[in-house]
Formats: C-alpha cells, sequence, structure tokens
C-alpha cells in the first residue's frame, strides 16, 4: 500500500498554516549539550497555539473542510490535547466544536477546550467507548469527525514540525544525526519522519513512548500492529496512552523509523524537572518523554546533533509542583 501521504502533503500543510501556527523555537542549553555529549535542539511546541503541537494537525484538517461540513461544525475524542487544538482551529474559523473527554481528563486542558469554545462531552474511560460516543454524536448533529492521528491531514499537519527542525537546524549550520518524537497513536511522529526523511535522508527519527504504552516499540520489532500487553496499564502521561497504532500511521512509521523507545514515569519526572531546572520551560508527562529518552541514555548522543520533540505544557499545576519538589533520583 502507498502511504497516505508524502512529503508534498507537508509541504502543502506548511503553506496553508502560514500566519496562523506558531512557527516554534529550536532552543540550545549547555547543561543539556554537556549530558549529551552532543548539540541537542529542544522543539518547543508548548510555545504552539493551545500550548500543543496538536493545532497544527487540527487546522490542517479543518480548514479543508466544504462550506457544508464548515456549516455542520466537527467532533472530536481526545484526553486534552486534540481537543484544545481542535478548539483553538474550529474557533479561527468560525465552526462548531464539540469534545469528547474522559472525565479524568487534566483540569487545566478542559478549561482550555472550553476556553475555546468547544463543548465538552465527558465520559468514563473505563465503562464507556469514547469512539463509540463521538460516532454517534456526529452522526446525529450530522458533523465531520476529526481522528487524532489516523487521518492524512492530521499527519501531514503534525508533520510541519519535522520540517522546521531541520530547516531551523541548518541555518545554525547543525543537521539532525537523530529526531526523539513522543508517540502514542503515531501522528506527530509519522508526519515528522515523512517530513525529516525527505530533507535529511540520513538522519534517524525514533518513537519514544511510556514504557506501560510501549505497542509502537514492540510493533516495529515485530513488523505488524500489536496492542498495549496490560490493558488496566497507568501512567502519568495521559495524552500518549493510545491503546494500538493507528492503521495509517503504523505503515509509515515501520517504513520510516528507528529504535522505539521507551521511558519510566520515573524518568519523565526527572526530565519536567530538568527542563524547569535549566531550560525554563514547562513540559506535561506526555511532552516530556522525548527529553527523558534522551536524559536516560535510551540512545547513544555523544558527538551527534540530537533534536528532541518537546510536544507539549498542558500539565495540572499540583501534579506540576508535586514533581518539581520530589527529589531528584
Amino acid at each position: 500500500m502507498p502511504p497516505v501521504i508524502d512529503f508534498r502533503d507537508v509541504k502543502a500543510a506548511a503553506g496553508r498554516l502560514i500566519g496562523h501556527a506558531v512557527r516554534t523555537p529550536l532552543l540550545r542549553n549547555a547543561e543539556l549539550d554537556a549530558r549529551a555529549g552532543g548539540a541537542v535542539l529542544i522543539k518547543h511546541e508548548g510555545l504552539q497555539h493551545s500550548g500543543s503541537f496538536k493545532f497544527r494537525g487540527a487546522f490542517n484538517r479543518l480548514v479543508a473542510l466544504t462550506p457544508d461540513q464548515r456549516r455542520a461544525g466537527v467532533v472530536a475524542w481526545s484526553s486534552g490535547n486534540h481537543a484544545q487544538g481542535v478548539a483553538c482551529a474550529a474557533q479561527r474559523l468560525g465552526l462548531k466544536a464539540a469534545i469528547v473527554m474522559p472525565s479524568d481528563a487534566p483540569r487545566v486542558k478542559v478549561a482550555g477546550t472550553r476556553a475555546f469554545g468547544a463543548e465538552v462531552i465527558f465520559y468514563d474511560r473505563a465503562t464507556q467507548s469514547r469512539e463509540a460516543i463521538a460516532t454517534a454524536l456526529a452522526d446525529q448533529r450530522g458533523a465531520v469527525l476529526v481522528p487524532s492521528y489516523d487521518d492524512p491531514h492530521i499527519i501531514a499537519g503534525q508533520g510541519t514540525v519535522g520540517l522546521e527542525i531541520v530547516e531551523d537546524a541548518a541555518l545554525v549550520g547543525l543537521r539532525p544525526a537523530h529526531v526523539l518524537v513522543c508517540c502514542g497513536g503515531g501522528g506527530l511522529v509519522a508526519g515528522i519522519a515523512t517530513a525529516v526523511k525527505a530533507l535529511a535522508p540520513e538522519s534517524v527519527v525514533h518513537s519514544v513512548e511510556p514504557d506501560e504504552f510501549n505497542d509502537t516499540a514492540r510493533s516495529l520489532a515485530a513488523g505488524e500492529r500489536l496492542p498495549v500487553e496490560n490493558p488496566s496499564a497507568a501512567s502519568i502521561c495521559d495524552a500518549l496512552l493510545a491503546p494500538m497504532p493507528g492503521a495509517l500511521t503504523f505503515p509509515i512509521n515501520l517504513r520510516l523509523l528507528g529504535l522505539g523507545l521507551a521511558v519510566t514515569d520515573d524518568e519523565v519526572k526527572d526530565a519536567m524537572r530538568f527542563a524547569f531546572r535549566h531550560l525554563k520551560i514547562v513540559l506535561e508527562p506526555g511532552g516530556a518523554v522525548a527529553l527523558a529518552a534522551l536524559l536516560a541514555g535510551k540512545l547513544d548522543c555523544a558527538g551527534r546533533c540530537v533534536a528532541v520533540v518537546a510536544s507539549g505544557g498542558n500539565v495540572d499545576a499540583d501534579l506540576y509542583a508535586n514533581i518539581l519538589q520530589e527529589p531528584a533520583r
């Protein structure tokens, strides 16, 4: 099967996002370079609209809707970052948006979704299907479903992160040997890999997941989609709890990715504290996994340039404060 997107789709998405998305910076830090033994570039997507990379894909999807579809509005399901990305994009385009969110979603993400004018419908993760609820709601309203990762427009929009990494690294005379990217359903890393491998074929893109949700790493090793091994597994990385790699994203990732990496919740907390103390940026747990992999030595980065995607900063204040106050391991 041919890939659902190629680099031309990412370039087209980048054109649509001009004047709408933030071209987020690449950050350098001497302490981080010393820890890694190489040149580290942090792509800070916490500065994106809605506080994560999700705005990119959502806007690219919504701007492609027909006039009739725009009048009907959109429905999505999300634990928070896709919710806010869709809500923000819908607000900018004057569309109605309804988001199905788990009742235990981080409060900051629920508040952010509502602040962008979206309707929030809660469900119970343990007893209800978010997909069934959202599908029924979309059918009832005649609205368009906006998936969080298994959609060509979403994947291409997220791929603009990779395009910017390679282009902006070149401006300071660098070319990433490795790119570390958080992974839930795989849309961000699939889009980034599509862009990076087109512009810098020698660069190796790696997915990074919570260790209890390492379905992409296991699937890459097996050559086929595998679900999470323990359905009752838990992690503080609420944004990365997809039960299985995406049907559209996994073929891209199988073809383009290097190693699939995984980190523990304690390693994620260490990365959040490092980002606060040394980089002076706020990272949510799911947004810190790529940095966690670097700091925990999951990949040999000595003497190399490594790009790390810090994918989001939407974290509840009390959880963040507690993590910062925990002693370093």
